[in-house]
Formats: structure tokens, sequence, C-alpha cells
């Protein structure tokens, strides 16, 4: 069984299956089994969820870390606004990303989904001409 070891810092957020975890203090946790988790810049706040690339990223961190309900909810939501996203866009590369995106969540590969979700995010800020929030502004690590 692989382990994974994150470093989290005074004040972060973590999502583990679906429960919120924030850290009093500088912490080293490992993870030895498989969980649905995301932390730091990785989450999105409603708040944040504000152009169309961002609520469907949001729908698909519902449909990963959700409990069960929200898990089917989020991906029911997040395959509408991607129906809704591809029929307004002229690019193909946001089409095809948002293609593997829904696939890969279809197939509860959520976090892969989120990661190409991410790239749509970077390339509507383009497009829009927008500078990229502070949450999910950086490049994917992996």
């Amino acid at each position: 069984m692989s382990t994974l070891v994150l470093e989290l810092r005074q004040g972060d957020l973590m999502v583990v299956n679906g429960a919120p975890i924030r850290f009093r203090n500088r912490a080293r946790i490992e993870l030895t089994a498989k969980a649905r988790f995301l932390f730091g810049k990785q989450l999105m706040t409603p708040e944040a969820a504000n152009t169309p690339a961002r609520r469907i990223y949001f729908a698909l961190q519902t449909a990963y870390i959700g409990d069960e309900d929200e898990r089917e909810a989020g991906l029911t939501v997040a395959r509408r606004l991607i129906a809704e996203f591809q029929s307004a866009t002229t690019s193909t590369l946001a089409r095809d990303l948002l293609d593997r995106a829904l696939s890969a969540a279809e197939a509860d590969e959520c976090y892969q989904a989120l990661k190409l979700t991410r790239r749509v995010m970077r390339h509507e800020e383009v497009v829009l001409g927008v500078a990229p929030p502070s949450t999910l502004a950086e490049e994917d690590a992996s």
C-alpha cells in the first residue's frame, strides 16, 4: 500500500471524504488509505465560482469531495454546465479539455477532471483578459 505525506500550514483547510478539517497548527499528515481529498488552493469556495469555467470546477469539486448525495448532484450540474460552456465557446481546446474532464469524472477520476478544468479556467482567464484569482492560480503540481 502506498502512502501520501502532506505538509499543511496553520489555518489550511482540507476536505477528506466530505469532512472539512482546518489545521490549527503546522502539521505533517500521512494518508494510508484511499480517500477523496482536496486542500489549500485546490479548494474553491462557492463565492469564487464566478465564471463559467470556475462554476464547472466547483461542480466537479462537489462531485469529488461531497457526500454521496452531493457527489451525484455535483456531477449532474457539471454535465449541464459543460454542455452550456461547449455550446457557447469557439475554442476547440476548451471543448476537448471539457470532454476529457467529463469522461474522467464519469469514470470516478474526479481529481483528473479537476486538473483538466483548471486548464480551462486558465484558458478562460486569457480569453477574457482577467487576472487569475489567488485561489487555484498556480500551475498543477503534477
